[in-house]
C-alpha cells in the first residue's frame, strides 16, 4: 500500500493520478476525506481510498498509516512544514513503512538563503539519520505557480526580481510521474533527483513568450528584492512569509546559476513537459 501525505496539493494530486494510470491503489490522506474525494476526477478515485489524517495528530497519522509499506511525503510550504513533516516521518517509522519518497526543494541545506529550504534540509536529515529507505525529490518552481500572476499579466505586466538570472521550471504533473516510477521501481528508490523542465528562463524570455502566444506585448518590470516584497503583499494579497519565500526564490536563480537537469529523463525515459504547452494549455486565464 501506498499512501499520500499532501493528497489535495498539486504534487500528491498528481502523484494519485499518475499512479492511477499505471493501475497501482493508493490511500488518500486528508483532514476531511469528502472534501478530498471530491478534488478526484472518477477515474482517480476508483483506484484511491482517502483517509481521514491531521497532520498535527500523531495519532490519526499513525491510524492512517498502518499497514502501508510507501509513504510519498508531500505537504505545503508553511510556518508548520518542519513540524508536520516530522510527525508524519515519527508515524511511519511507528507503522513499519519501509520507504519515504520525500518532496523537497533545491538548495536544501543548513545555510541555505531560502528559508524554506532550510526547512526541508532538516526534514531530509531525520529521513537519513532513520534508516528508513529514503528518496528525495527536489523539484524547481512549478509551472503551476505562474497562474498566480495571471491577473498582472492580462494588464500586460510581469512583475519580478531577478534580472536577466533564468530560473528552471517544471510542471507540477511532471513531478507526479516522477514520484510514480520511484515508488513503483525499485531501482531509483534511495536516490536524490532535481526536477526541471527541459529549459530554463529568465522573466524578460518568460514575458516575451507570453507576448508571442497571447499576440500582444508583455512587459517585464524589474524590481528591488524590498519593492517585490511590498507588491507581492500589498498588490497581489500574499501572507509576508510567502513574499518573502518568493523573493528569496528568485535571489537564489540570482546567485546560483540555474540550468536544467535530465534527472526527470533518466527516471521515465521522456522529456518533460515544456513551459511553453503549458502556458498554450492556460492562455485563456492571462487574458
Amino acid at each position: 500500500m501506498i499512501v499520500i501525505m499532501g493528497a489535495t496539493g498539486a504534487t500528491g494530486g498528481a502523484t494519485l493520478r499518475s499512479l492511477t494510470a499505471l493501475g497501482v491503489p493508493s490511500r488518500a490522506l486528508g483532514r476531511d476525506p469528502a472534501r478530498l474525494a471530491a478534488t478526484l476526477d472518477e477515474r482517480t478515485l476508483a483506484g484511491t481510498t482517502p483517509h481521514a489524517a491531521d497532520a498535527a495528530d500523531p495519532a490519526s497519522l499513525r491510524e492512517a498509516f498502518r499497514g502501508a509499506r510507501q509513504l510519498l511525503l508531500t505537504m505545503a510550504n508553511g510556518p508548520h512544514q518542519v513540524q508536520y513533516e516530522l510527525n508524519a516521518i515519527e508515524a511511519a517509522l511507528d507503522c513499519g513503512v519501509e520507504h519515504i519518497v520525500k518532496i523537497s526543494a533545491p538548495a536544501a541545506e543548513p545555510d541555505s538563503p531560502v528559508a524554506v529550504s532550510r526547512g526541508h534540509h532538516l526534514i531530509e536529515q531525520r529521513l537519513r539519520s532513520s534508516g528508513v529507505t529514503t528518496t528525495v525529490l527536489r523539484p524547481y518552481a512549478f509551472m503551476q505557480k505562474l497562474l498566480l500572476l495571471a491577473p498582472g499579466i492580462a494588464a500586460g505586466v510581469m512583475h519580478g526580481a531577478m534580472g536577466q538570472a533564468r530560473c528552471n521550471y517544471v510542471d507540477a504533473r511532471d513531478i507526479g510521474d516522477a514520484a510514480a516510477e520511484v515508488l513503483t521501481r525499485p531501482g531509483p528508490a534511495g536516490g536524490t533527483y532535481p526536477l526541471t523542465g527541459g529549459r530554463a528562463y529568465s522573466h524578460p524570455e518568460l514575458t516575451a513568450l507570453l507576448g508571442e502566444l497571447l499576440g500582444r506585448p508583455v512587459r517585464y518590470l524589474d524590481l528591488s528584492p524590498s519593492e517585490l516584497h511590498a507588491h507581492l503583499v500589498g498588490r497581489a494579497g500574499m501572507p509576508h512569509w510567502l513574499a518573502a519565500h518568493v523573493v528569496e526564490i528568485q535571489q537564489l536563480a540570482v546567485v546560483r546559476e540555474e540550468a536544467p537537469d535530465d534527472a526527470f529523463h533518466r527516471l521515465t525515459g521522456r522529456a518533460p513537459r515544456t513551459l511553453e504547452a503549458f502556458l498554450g494549455e492556460h492562455l485563456h486565464l492571462f487574458g
